[in-house]
């Protein structure tokens, strides 16, 4: 059975204000950009995993120390740089390429990219 835990003075500011239309679209957007990171950076431990590299070795292949690498596969919200985010990539054997979301609406002359990124072996 879970217990419910009381409402700190941050929950009733942040419940607050999330009735703020603007506040909570700004909120959604910034927490959407960050579930998408964390994702990619979990897929991309998992094709570390299943290829049987281990982190160390990994550190060693693009030059990190092994314990940023283990922060940054283990973090909550990491932030890696896009250098090392390609490293990492074509280290494990694997290319990146933008794809657009599907859905999305155009503006104006130019698409707005979603961001989606695909690694391809």
């Amino acid at each position: 059975m879970k217990t419910k835990h009381a409402k700190t003075g941050f929950d009733r500011y942040f419940t607050d204000k999330m009735k703020d239309r603007e506040f909570a679209a700004a909120y959604t957007e910034a927490r959407a950009g960050i579930d998408s990171v964390d994702a990619f950076v979990r897929s991309l431990d998992e094709v570390r995993s299943k290829a049987g590299v281990s982190k160390a070795l990994l550190a060693k292949r693009t030059g990190t120390q092994p314990a940023a690498m283990r922060r940054l596969l283990t973090m909550d919200a990491p932030n890696p740089t896009l250098a090392t985010v390609m490293s990492i990539v074509r280290s494990l054997g694997y290319s990146l390429a933008l794809v657009p979301a599907q859905g999305r609406a155009k503006r104006g002359r130019a698409r707005k990219l979603a961001g989606v990124v695909a690694a391809t072996a």
